[in-house]
């Protein structure tokens, strides 16, 4: 279970993640200040590893020549100083070291170890240890070193002082001979590093300093710059959506003659020519709209008096000669197929006027789509109708008489154009809304022919076309959409076409449709 504050540090995360992705600006100015931090954090370590080496080896060089010149003169003394056994030699070896060890410290530059004679059984004991430096600080290799072979050995390392704390030096070590007695002393001369480790301490915070002034710099240039590059982006973008909205006069302001400049002349230059298209469209649109008004309300009249001639001539064709009968059921089937047409279009222009009225009551689906099974266009085309979901109410407020015609258009046209031997007929609900769905397992639609399905006057291939006007689909929508609901479409070819209507309930909507219709596999 989610604590809290887990919960806290997830909505924090999750407001920081889409503001990275919705902020052009940040992405640029976080970019360039991490590749920045990055450049600058690996050339400060090359340079700081470089000055450390430097340190180091400088330090190391003047430890050894320093050491190499106390051995020197530590051997010249005992060469000129005869001792009679091991007790003096110790004795005159820790004179010598002492004035070396008082010079040493006095200039506070090394302390030095002697250890000896060497070769004796057990842990050999200490001569003399100036400073704070014991013998058992010593590094123990370079004690086998000393003891197991002539020349002069060196090593860093931390060695403990007082206190439990431990500095960095350069021991420096070489075994000494006594001529005298035979015996060897292991000497080491202890050189501090301090200063060279204050130094490198100094270099580190001077570049890590000048870094972070480097990175706030790179940033504040990079805000600049991405504010100078990203405004123009911006205003184009908030006129985009001005334009979009609906308000064709959104233009930018060109200023300048660069490439943003010249964006945004060919942003304005985009804009009036689509202005001028759309208005264009417009008018011709109003002008359909008009004409099938127009057309629909003249053509009434005159329709209405033939086809009463025509229902007298269809009802006396009993009397007359084959060819005159046959002439007049022709007469009696096109002026129904007028009669249909001129209403669809009533219909169209009742839309398109805003002036389609509903009478509502409440409807159960369910009962409308058993309805559907006895429809004589399916009986004909000796086509299969199962329906699904309907063993219990799917009721809503709609307009019965409207509902019915969508259903029925659609049931008519999966007979008519699917090639499908079954249709599947599902009613079902939610909350919020009823949804119906009519699908049929035929020839289906491609994915152009879906977009274009509910527009007027447009079919599917002709081949394929058995009459009709091509408005039955765009009628139907509009009935939907006059509800307050949706019409739609989803087909896969060659598996079938799949129509939904969902209508919203007292109080609900249809945004979350208790349907969906069928897709292509993989789609999301």
């Amino acid at each position: 279970m989610t604590s809290p504050r887990e919960g806290g540090w997830r909505r924090a995360g999750s407001a920081v993640a889409g503001f990275w992705r919705r902020s052009l600006r940040l992405r640029v100015v976080g970019s360039t200040v991490a590749l920045t931090s990055l450049a600058i954090g690996l050339t400060g370590w090359a340079l700081l590893a470089q000055v450390a080496d430097g340190l180091a080896e400088a330090r190391s060089t003047s430890a050894v020549a320093e050491a190499r010149a106390g051995f020197d003169r530590v051997r010249a003394q005992l060469e000129t100083t005869a001792v009679a056994d091991a007790a003096a030699a110790s004795e005159a070896v820790a004179q010598i070291v002492d004035s070396l060890t008082q010079s040493g410290q006095g200039e506070g530059r090394y302390d030095v170890v002697v250890a000896g004679p060497l070769g004796e059984p057990g842990e050999p004991s200490p001569v003399r240890s100036s400073g704070n430096v014991a013998a058992s600080a010593i590094p123990e290799d370079l004690v086998e070193s000393v003891g197991g072979s002539d020349g002069l050995f060196w090593r860093f390392a931390e060695i403990p002082v007082t206190g439990g704390e431990t500095r960095p030096v350069v021991v420096v070590g070489s075994r000494l001979d006594v001529p005298s007695t035979g015996d060897d002393y292991g000497i080491y001369y202890v050189f501090s590093t301090a200063d060279q480790q204050a130094t490198l301490n100094l270099v580190r915070n001077a570049l890590a300093l000048a870094g972070l002034a480097m990175i706030v710099m790179v940033a504040g240039v990079a805000l600049v710059m991405s504010r100078q590059v990203l405004e123009p982006v911006r205003l184009a973008r908030r006129t985009a959506e001005r334009f979009a909205a609906g308000h064709l006069e959104q233009r930018m302001h060109v200023r300048g003659e660069d490439d943003l400049a010249r964006l945004s002349e060919s942003f304005n230059q985009m804009a009036a020519s689509l202005q001028s298209q759309i208005a264009r469209l417009e008018n011709l649109s109003k002008l359909q709209q008009r004409f099938v008004s127009d057309v629909s309300h003249e053509l009434r009249t005159p329709l209405t008096t033939i086809k009463m001639a025509g229902d007298v001539l269809h009802e006396a064709r009993s009397g007359w000669d084959p060819s005159t009968a046959r002439a007049a059921e022709l007469l009696h089937r096109e002026l129904q197929r007028f009669e249909e047409l001129l209403a669809d279009l009533m219909d169209l222009s009742r839309f398109d006027a805003g002036a389609a009225q509903l009478e509502l009551e409440p409807v159960d689906l369910a009962e409308v789509a058993r309805r559907v099974v006895d429809d004589p266009v399916l009986s004909r085309k000796h086509i299969d109708v199962r329906v699904v979901g309907a063993n219990r109410p799917v009721v809503t407020e709609a307009d019965l008489r409207r509902v019915d015609r969508v259903l029925r258009n659609l049931v008519a046209n999966a007979a008519a154009y699917s090639r499908s031997k079954d249709v599947v007929v599902t009613v079902a609900q939610n909350s919020d809304c009823v949804s119906l769905s009519v699908r049929d397992h035929g020839v289906g639609l491609t994915s152009e022919e879906s977009l274009r399905v509910f527009d007027r006057f447009w079919r599917a291939d002709p081949a394929r076309a058995a009459g009709g006007t091509g408005l039955g689909l765009s009628i139907a929508r509009g009935d939907a959409r006059l509800h307050g609901g949706d019409l739609r479409v989803g087909s896969v070819a060659g598996r079938g076409t799949d129509f939904v209507l969902t209508l919203p309930k007292p109080g609900g909507d249809a945004k979350q449709p208790a349907l969906e219709p069928m897709r292509e596999p993989g789609d999301g």
